[in-house]
C-alpha cells in the first residue's frame, strides 16, 4: 500500500475498497501530459523566485521528461492507491529523482492543480473542436454551391410548404454550426485563465510568481480570486452546454438525412462507405452514422444533466464530487469531435437526388401562398386572399389536381382578378426568385450568401 501525502495526520492506512472508490485515475490519466506542462511551468518559476535552486529544477524538469517518456511508452504503473494522475507522477517523480521530488508540490495544492489541468486540456480540446467545425462548415458550404440551383419543398410541421433551394435548405445548418463556432469561441476567454498559485483555496505563504507561470503556460489572464479559482468549473459546465446545442444542430440534420434517404422521400442516397446492411434482410442499406449521431446527442446532453447536478449545491471552495467532473467532460469532447468529424467526412459522399426533389415541390399545393399573393398584387386584402387561395385548393383536390393544373375558367370562378400571367406567377422558377427579402431562397440570395460564406472560411 503506498504512502499517502497525508498520513502524518492518519493513524490508519486507507481501507483498499476506499481507496478503490476514491481512485479516479481510471479517468484523469488522460490528464498526464497537461499536469507534467503545469508541474514543469511551476518548477521554472520557483527557481526564478528562488524557492527552489536552479540545481534543484534541472533535476526536477528531467525527472518529470522521463515520466512522461514512460507513460507515453506505456510502461507506466498505475495503482488506485495513488488515487489521481498528480499523485502518480509525483510518486514516479521521487523514484526517478529521489527525496527532491518532494520540493515539486511547494506553493501548490492538488486543488488548484487540477482546476490548471482541465484548463489546460480544454483550452486545447476547444480549439481543436472549433478547427473541426470549420472544416465542416467549409464542407457544407461547398456542397451548397455544388447544388445551388436543386430545388426542393421547405417543410413546417414535416408538411410540404413552399418551394426552397436545397442549397438554401444547407446553408441553414452552416449558420447553426456557424453560431456554434462563435460560442465555443466566446467560451475560450473564460477557460483561458491561469488557476495555479491558488493553492488550496487561500492563495500560499509562498512568493510565487503567478504572472510568470501565466506567461510560460501561455494563459491570456490570471485569476482573481483563489476561492474562486479551486472551486470553478463554470468553464466545463459552458463547454458542455454548448456541445449539446451542437450536437442538438447534428440530431436534427441526421433526423432530415434520415428521412431523406427513406424510400418515402428518395431525396438522397448516402454512400456505402457511411452507411450498414441487415443481418436479416439482404436489400436494407441503413443510415446508421446519421442515426448514431442522433443517438450519441442523448450522452452529450446526460453529460449535461449530470455536471451541473454535481456543481448546483456545492459550498465553496473545493469539494471531492468535483472528482466527477471529467468523466462527463471527456466524454462530451470525444463524442462531439467524433460526430464533427464523420460528418465532414460523409456530407460529400451524399448523391442528391434533383429531379425526385423537383417533382416533390410540384405536389401538395405548394404555390398555394403565391397564389394569394398574386391577389394581394392586384388589390385583394391578404385575409380575403388566403381565402380565395383555400377555396381553389378544395377545388383542386376534389378533382385530384395541382393548382398549376386548373383553367384559367377555373381560377376566374374564385375572382376575376385572376388573369393568364397567373400560371406563370405561381411556377417554380417565379416563386423562388421572387424571394428577395435579405435571408429568404431567392437564387441571387443564396448564391450571395455561399459566397459570403466562403469569404469567411477563405475558400478559393
Amino acid at each position: 500500500m503506498a504512502q499517502k501525502p497525508w498520513d502524518g495526520r492518519f493513524s490508519l492506512s486507507t481501507d483498499r475498497m476506499v481507496e478503490k472508490f476514491t481512485s479516479s485515475i481510471d479517468v484523469d490519466k488522460a490528464l498526464y501530459s497537461c499536469d507534467i506542462d503545469g508541474s514543469i511551468a511551476h518548477l521554472k518559476m520557483m527557481a526564478r523566485q528562488s524557492i527552489i535552486s536552479q540545481q534543484e529544477a534541472d533535476i526536477l524538469l528531467k525527472g518529470l521528461e522521463k515520466v512522461r517518456e514512460k507513460i507515453e511508452n506505456n510502461t507506466f504503473e498505475y495503482s488506485d492507491s495513488l488515487e489521481d494522475i498528480h499523485m502518480h507522477i509525483e510518486s514516479a517523480l521521487g523514484k526517478e529523482v529521489g527525496v527532491v521530488a518532494k520540493k515539486l508540490h511547494t506553493g501548490r495544492s492538488r486543488n488548484d492543480q487540477v482546476a490548471l489541468d482541465a484548463r489546460i486540456y480544454l483550452k486545447a480540446q476547444t480549439l481543436s473542436v472549433m478547427d473541426s467545425l470549420l472544416d465542416l462548415q467549409k464542407v457544407i458550404v461547398v456542397t451548397a454551391q455544388k447544388y445551388i440551383d436543386v430545388v426542393m419543398p421547405g417543410y413546417t410541421h414535416l408538411q410540404r410548404a413552399q418551394p426552397v433551394l436545397f442549397s438554401h435548405h444547407l446553408m441553414a445548418y452552416y449558420e447553426m454550426f456557424k453560431r456554434d463556432y462563435e460560442r465555443f469561441e466566446d467560451s475560450l476567454k473564460r477557460t483561458d485563465v491561469m488557476p495555479l498559485g491558488s493553492a488550496a483555496l487561500a492563495g500560499t505563504t509562498f512568493a510565487l510568481d503567478r504572472e510568470l507561470t501565466r506567461e510560460l503556460l501561455g494563459f491570456a489572464k490570471v485569476s482573481d480570486n483563489s476561492m474562486d479559482s479551486v472551486s470553478d468549473r463554470d468553464f466545463v459546465m459552458e463547454f458542455i452546454s454548448h456541445a449539446t446545442v451542437c450536437m442538438i444542430h447534428f440530431s436534427r440534420f441526421s433526423e432530415e438525412l434520415v428521412l431523406w434517404s427513406s424510400s418515402e422521400f428518395a431525396f438522397i442516397t448516402i454512400s456505402d462507405a457511411f452507411t450498414t446492411g441487415s443481418s436479416i434482410m439482404p436489400q436494407k442499406k441503413n443510415p446508421d452514422v446519421a442515426e448514431l449521431v442522433r443517438g450519441k446527442t442523448g450522452r452529450v446532453v446526460g453529460n449535461l444533466m449530470a455536471i451541473v447536478t454535481l456543481m448546483k449545491s456545492l459550498p465553496l471552495a473545493y469539494n471531492r464530487d468535483m472528482q466527477e467532473d471529467k468523466e462527463p467532460l471527456f466524454d462530451t469532447v470525444n463524442t462531439l469531435k467524433a460526430c464533427i468529424d464523420i460528418y465532414t467526412r460523409m456530407i460529400p459522399h451524399v448523391e442528391i437526388h434533383r429531379e425526385t426533389m423537383l417533382f416533390a415541390a410540384q405536389k401538395g399545393y405548394l404555390n398555394a401562398t403565391d397564389l394569394a399573393d398574386y391577389l394581394v398584387v392586384k388589390g385583394m386584402p391578404f385575409r380575403e386572399a388566403h381565402s380565395v387561395s383555400g377555396r381553389a385548393v378544395a377545388f383542386a383536390l376534389d378533382r385530384h389536381k395541382e393548382l398549376h393544373e386548373l383553367s384559367i375558367e377555373n381560377f376566374k370562378a374564385f375572382s376575376d382578378l385572376i388573369d393568364k400571367d397567373i400560371f406563370e406567377f405561381i411556377s417554380i422558377e417565379r416563386m423562388i426568385s421572387r424571394r428577395v427579402t435579405h435571408g429568404g431562397t431567392g437564387y441571387q440570395n443564396v448564391k450571395r450568401a455561399v459566397e459570403k460564406a466562403k469569404e469567411r472560411l477563405k475558400l478559393q
